[in-house]
């Protein structure tokens, strides 16, 4: 497709290219020209320059400048771009770096994307095994990425990537708090825990020579900064945002589509599935009543469970249900200890001793009685599943929530 058809895309879709800038005077009219080439949709935040950026602008009457004296960082250029992009009537901006590495041909990636995934955050993936590519990009982003797979769930290739396709309305509903360049890991994230999808295209990045390259990007503070952040979002994580994301997850969807896409259809083996049904039955029958959910979603992905399948075997400590497991772990705990069955504590002996030995007894059954349904809902699942998931394998289609 032409780089004219392009444009009229761009309008089509109400998409813009954002790019931030702080003193990349040497670079920015080449990144200007080349993104002119597919749209005229251009908003360059110019982040407190003091070099010729602002001449450099002077070229371009089409592009939208937004200036401001004080240099606040790459974040809050981001963030006063893309509130800029909607207030003038965008639904979608694609963020694009003023250094010459982010190439505009890769602008249809993302665009072309949008037919399949209209409301994810989009993210371009490098190839981060290329020759050019320096020891330290690599393990940095190998770093973010693990974190971001603990605070969400999600394994995505390059989360420290800057070319990125932002749907406005989604993103720009939540207020952020970072102004540096770890506001790139805060907004996917937080937007991942509301259930909007994070999503990778593979992109082509141009590293220059040592001495053409220009960084602001301060090792010690920028790489603390995130470490904080990843600190305090892994916290957050466990007590709200892994919750918030299934919730958000199972609203997108009925009891059929998951048992079907999650179950029936994840590219899972018949021994991992099994694995998450045991493990699910498990935390449900578990005496850690309030908690199950949050340290059920935490452990299966430590454990590389499907998560899906976790929540909806760990469902048996329904209200129910509930009668049955509180017996039978009573009951289990009164085979384990070898007392005898002794309900009759609250009302004819009810004494500090006695309710000592009755919690015991029901947490010791508890555990017991949760290994054992374990075991034996993960074998009926093994055999199940041996018999009529035979030849599924092969054409499944592939969907996770992790």
């Amino acid at each position: 497709m032409s780089t004219e058809n392009y444009d009229n895309i761009f309008k089509e879709k109400k998409c813009c290219v954002i790019i931030p800038t702080f003193n990349n005077a040497v670079t920015l009219a080449n990144v200007i020209k080349d993104v002119l080439q597919y749209t005229e949709n251009i908003i360059v935040v110019n982040d407190g320059s003091t070099d010729d950026t602002i001449e450099i602008l002077k070229q371009f009457p089409k592009v939208t400048d937004l200036s401001y004296e004080k240099n606040e960082g790459k974040g809050f250029a981001l963030r006063a771009g893309i509130k800029l992009a909607e207030n003038i009537g965008y639904n979608y901006a694609i963020t694009l770096d003023a250094d010459g590495q982010h190439l505009a041909s890769d602008l249809p990636q993302f665009i072309d994307f949008l037919d399949d995934k209209k409301d994810a955050i989009i993210i371009g993936a490098r190839n981060m095994n290329g020759q050019d590519q320096k020891h330290g990009s690599s393990f940095a982003n190998k770093f973010s990425n693990f974190w971001f797979r603990i605070e969400t769930g999600i394994k995505h290739p390059d989360t420290q990537s800057g070319f990125r396709l932002y749907p406005l309305k989604k993103v720009n509903k939540l207020n952020y708090f970072s102004s540096k360049y770890e506001f790139e890991i805060e907004v996917i994230v937080r937007n991942a825990w509301r259930g909007v999808d994070i999503e990778a295209v593979p992109i082509n990045v141009y590293y220059p020579p040592e001495e053409e390259h220009i960084s602001h990007f301060r090792p010690f503070k920028d790489f603390l900064r995130i470490s904080v952040l990843n600190t305090v979002l892994v916290i957050v994580a466990f007590f709200y945002g892994l919750p918030a994301r299934l919730f958000y997850y199972l609203k997108k969807k009925n009891f059929r589509q998951i048992i079907k896409e999650d179950v029936l259809q994840t590219k899972d083996n018949n021994l991992q599935i099994s694995k998450a049904v045991g493990f699910g039955f498990f935390m449900g029958i578990v005496p850690i009543w309030g908690w199950q959910t949050v340290v059920a979603l935490a452990l299966s992905q430590y454990l590389k469970l499907n998560k899906a399948i976790v929540i909806l075997a760990a469902n048996i400590s329904i209200p129910p249900m509930l009668p049955i497991i509180l017996f039978g772990s009573y009951y289990t705990g009164a085979i384990v200890t070898g007392k005898n069955l002794n309900l009759l504590h609250f009302t004819t002996d009810f004494n500090f001793k006695t309710v000592s030995e009755d919690l015991f007894q029901y947490i010791l059954g508890a555990i017991v009685l949760a290994i054992i349904t374990a075991v034996v809902t993960g074998l009926i699942t093994f055999i199940l599943l041996k018999f009529f998931r035979k030849n599924n394998t092969n054409n499944i289609k592939v969907t996770s929530v992790s």
